[in-house]
């Protein structure tokens, strides 16, 4: 199509330089008329107005429909619970992988000490036969005072908390039954215990 002159041999400078190429065509092809852009078909709108024809839907459409239909509240509900879960199980999962980084660098004498705890609480469950409350008290009573030996700082803080905490219990326990029993034992027409006479 284009005639292209090449050298065979010429000097290494010459390949640094730059020049340009005329090339012509060939004189024999016939001339050709440009094309405008309206013209090409690619650019064309048909002249017919189309219409959207939406197809029936088929019978496993319409099962799959009503499926996630009746689903919807349980799988928002399901994610709910996941979004709310999931912070407390990363906190637990972090306090397990604490909890083993901890037992793999234990400070010594650490496993001994958890052997005298741990085997005052099943002193604790055998000497609790028979009764429910003693399985529920003794094993926590033995183990207490065996840590106690230990971990006398963290022993102190706990009976302090604990103690707090079972005075309001028992604060709060000492308030309802007296409201319920000013209710239903006392009488409106005893006279001594009525508290206008205090």
């Amino acid at each position: 199509m284009f005639k292209v002159i090449r050298r065979s041999v010429g000097p290494a400078s010459l390949s640094l330089l730059t020049f340009k190429v005329y090339a012509s065509p060939k004189r024999d092809s016939p001339h050709k008329t440009s094309v405008k852009v309206i013209e090409l078909s690619l650019y064309l709108v048909p002249k017919g107005q189309s219409k959207y024809v939406e197809e029936p839907r088929t019978q496993l459409e319409e099962s799959i429909s009503h499926l996630r239909h009746y689903c919807e509240p349980y799988t928002s509900w399901c994610q709910e619970m996941y979004s709310q879960t999931k912070p407390k199980m990363q906190s637990l999962v972090q306090w397990g992988l604490d909890s083993y980084e901890y037992l793999q660098n234990a400070p010594p004498g650490f496993f001994p000490r958890l052997g005298v705890i741990g085997f005052a609480g099943i002193v604790g469950l055998l000497l609790a036969r028979g009764s429910k409350i003693k399985k529920l008290v003794y094993p926590p009573g033995f183990m207490g005072p065996a840590a106690s030996l230990y971990y006398p700082q963290q022993a102190i803080i706990f009976v302090q908390v604990s103690g707090e905490k079972l005075y309001d219990w028992g604060l709060r326990g000492y308030i309802v039954v007296e409201d319920l029993w000013k209710e239903n034992f006392q009488k409106p027409g005893n006279v001594k215990n009525s508290p206008e006479n205090k």
